[in-house]
């Protein structure tokens, strides 16, 4: 095989090459919630649905977040996909230091005491089966235990650094 124009600028693998492949990579915005002294929660695009028998699903959480802490000890997630209209919602979550269950967010807590929140497109509470190490991340796989997907609304996006709606 033979090297062909137009394949750019081929770089040798770092973290830095990685974040900018995945710039180009438009996905879905989800918040991942947990219940421990406290509620905790962070924005997630590394959601993924892994098995339908049994409904399990994944995400990627760093092991210097906020966060993992308590996501490392808890029994039960709550999984929350976010609709176009929740781009702050996503951001509180995202930023470091925020009160993230302060006002304006709408949460109650729901099955196994997990933080559900409010106005979402859809939410699960899933039963922790695994916490996998991947580098200076842990993959968490979890099990659907119940759910809502009824509300309304198109999902949010995140490519190129930044929020999006999903455009026809």
């Amino acid at each position: 095989m033979t090297a062909t124009s137009g394949l750019g600028n081929p770089r040798l693998a770092s973290p830095d090459l990685l974040r900018s492949v995945f710039r180009q990579h438009a996905a879905g915005v989800a918040v991942i919630t947990a219940q421990g002294g406290r509620p905790v929660g962070f924005t997630a695009t590394s959601l993924t649905s892994v098995s339908a028998e049994p409904p399990v699903i994944s995400f990627g959480i760093g092991l210097g977040a906020s966060s993992w802490p308590v996501i490392a000890e808890s029994e039960h997630i709550g999984v929350h996909i976010l609709g176009e209209h929740q781009q702050e919602l996503a951001a509180t979550f995202a930023r470091s230091g925020a009160d993230r269950f302060g006002a304006p967010t709408h949460w109650y807590e729901g099955p196994h005491g997990v933080p559900v929140l409010e106005g979402v497109l859809a939410w699960l509470v899933c039963r922790v089966v695994a916490r996998v190490p991947a580098g200076d991340h842990r993959i968490v796989l979890a099990e659907a235990v119940v759910g809502d997907p009824a509300g309304a609304g198109r999902p949010l996006l995140y490519h190129q650094g930044r929020f999006n709606a999903l455009r026809d």
